[in-house]
């Protein structure tokens, strides 16, 4: 089964190449914040924070710089599709539950300089107690639909085999976003358990075509795979409305909340100072914050701590007593490949029965 899979995917090869006015840069490489001043006070439920004064900011990337340069220079190809969609159903919420890590394709993948993460590797994490693997599996500049396919779909088959979920992650560019969607249908014939898109890029500079471009894109997916669990991966609010209002002002909360059933909150409490840094304050925040944007006091959360190899066991006590208090259905850091061994005691408090 799993051969034939591979050469199923391997056979979408290029049929059309789009092409682009400029050559498109990595999503990493474009994401630093413009400078922030101060914050404002804010309270949740449990906590309360004060005003405090943050200097210039730049967000840590979702993805890890590569230690090779990926293709810039290749337009993203067009596609046709080699298989049907998962039936209605076939993802869930389960896979959200409990202890979750993550993989991107600069940890696995030859085409963006990865090399550190490989099967080894896959059952490593599994003997540490995480439940589900999120991996990244393709890029909107990558030269083919699925991502290195032969090497991609051994770790997601081993995933599962050791008895963890799999749920395949996306960054949609925003600015072809047929080009997205072929990519995210294309994910979701995978052999995973769901399917979760990345919110964050700015590569659309005009803020209301930017929240018009993700809108759409989302509604597409959904009418695509209707009846399925779809995760969104989003930007925290703190972030956008304390540290840096002119990061992405007016972020499409109510316009993306139809088309999600899971919200992933970026709370990266590593990248802040002052009150802010507190994983704790941090997470329950912008989780209180997520749920009132969508209009859904009990929106399903799954949340994201901040960089492994920044963050204390401390921090990650914070963040799963913000989850447990918060009733979320999981939590995990950012990511795998950073995540120091001191820190995996206290992860595992976080996997579900």
């Amino acid at each position: 089964m799993l051969g034939g899979w591979i050469a199923l995917v391997l056979v979408v090869s290029v049929v059309a190449a789009v092409t682009h006015a400029a050559p498109r840069r990595a999503d990493a490489a474009v994401r630093t914040r413009p400078v922030v001043t101060t914050t404002s006070t804010t309270t949740s439920t449990t906590s309360t924070t004060t005003s405090t004064t943050e200097p210039p900011t730049t967000e840590p990337p979702t993805t890890q710089p590569p230690t090779t340069e990926p293709p810039t220079t290749v337009a993203p190809p067009s596609f046709a599709l080699t298989g049907p969609l998962p039936d209605p159903g076939t993802f869930t919420v389960a896979p959200y539950a409990g202890l979750g890590s993550w993989v991107d394709v600069y940890d696995w993948s030859a085409t963006y300089g990865g090399s550190a993460f490989g099967i080894a590797d896959v059952d490593r994490m599994a003997s540490l107690g995480v439940q589900t693997m999120y991996i990244q599996v393709t890029r909107w500049d990558a030269p083919t639909l699925i991502l290195e396919p032969d090497h991609l779909v051994p770790l997601i088959s081993r995933a599962r085999t050791d008895g963890m979920h799999v749920v395949a992650w996306y960054l949609p560019d925003l600015e072809d976003i047929d080009n997205d969607l072929q990519r995210l249908l294309a994910a979701a014939q995978l052999p995973v358990d769901g399917l979760a898109v990345d919110i964050e890029s700015r590569k659309v500079e005009d803020v209301e075509l930017r929240n018009q471009q993700v809108v759409s894109l989302s509604k597409a997916l959904r009418d695509a795979l209707p009846g399925q669990v779809l995760s969104a991966i989003v930007l925290p609010p703190v972030v956008m409305e304390d540290v840096n209002p002119n990061y992405w002002p007016n972020y499409p909360w109510a316009g993306l909340a139809p088309y999600y059933d899971v919200w992933q909150p970026m709370s990266y409490w590593t990248n802040r100072v002052g009150s802010w840094r507190d994983a704790y304050t941090y997470t329950a925040v912008d989780i209180d914050r997520v749920r009132n944007h969508i209009g859904n006091d009990q929106a399903v959360v799954h949340t994201i701590g901040g960089i492994g190899d920044k963050s204390t066991a401390d921090d990650v006590a914070g963040m799963a007593q913000a989850a447990a208090d918060r009733g979320c259905i999981g939590a995990s850091l950012y990511d795998y490949r950073t995540t120091g061994d001191d820190l995996w005691p206290t992860l595992q408090t976080l996997r579900s029965s």
